[in-house]
């Protein structure tokens, strides 16, 4: 989708719903948290795997509702190298393990428990279970990558941001 019109599809005769405004174009109005905000993401990411920071990204994005970071980060997976399955997999992660890593898996958990901190805080099976495959620095720069996600995906659904336009790699 890529325009405000309605689309219609031509092979399935299916017209689809237009796409909605974004309510707020935040980074234009706030630049100095947006260029804030792009120094964090920058440096959180630092030391991460980048397939797995996507995969971390894509996860959290989903609990979140962030249809614009779904979008964006399912494009850089793919054009990292990520298959589609595995990419479809993460809404069901758990029940589908063996589509990844004990690190991975480890990652996914620990990105789920800061997400959602529905029990306040991330519960010590979690965070031990990543501790057993990330050395130390690993597991800072990737808890501040989950957490940079998730302010990510604030402005993203609070400006109701419109998924479909963004181009692999635009923002890196």
């Amino acid at each position: 989708m890529t325009t405000n019109e309605t689309t219609y599809n031509t092979t399935t005769n299916t017209s689809y719903v237009p796409e909605h405004t974004p309510r707020l174009a935040w980074a234009k109005l706030a630049p100095d948290v947006y260029k804030a905000m792009i120094r964090l993401d920058t440096a959180a990411r630092r030391g991460v795997d980048p397939v797995l920071l996507e995969l971390v990204k894509i996860r959290a994005s989903q609990i979140n509702h962030c249809a614009f970071c779904v979008d964006m980060h399912s494009k850089d997976a793919l054009a990292a190298g990520e298959s589609v399955e595995r990419i479809i997999q993460l809404s069901a992660w758990e029940e589908s393990q063996h589509f990844y890593t004990a690190k991975e898996v480890a990652a996914l958990a620990l990105t789920e428990a800061v997400t959602v901190l529905t029990d306040g805080f991330v519960p010590d099976e979690v965070y031990d279970a990543a501790a057993k495959q990330f050395d130390e620095a690993e597991l800072a720069q990737l808890i501040a990558a989950i957490t940079v996600i998730n302010a990510w995906n604030r402005f993203g659904v609070t400006c109701r941001m419109v998924a479909g336009h963004y181009q692999a790699g635009e923002h890196k």
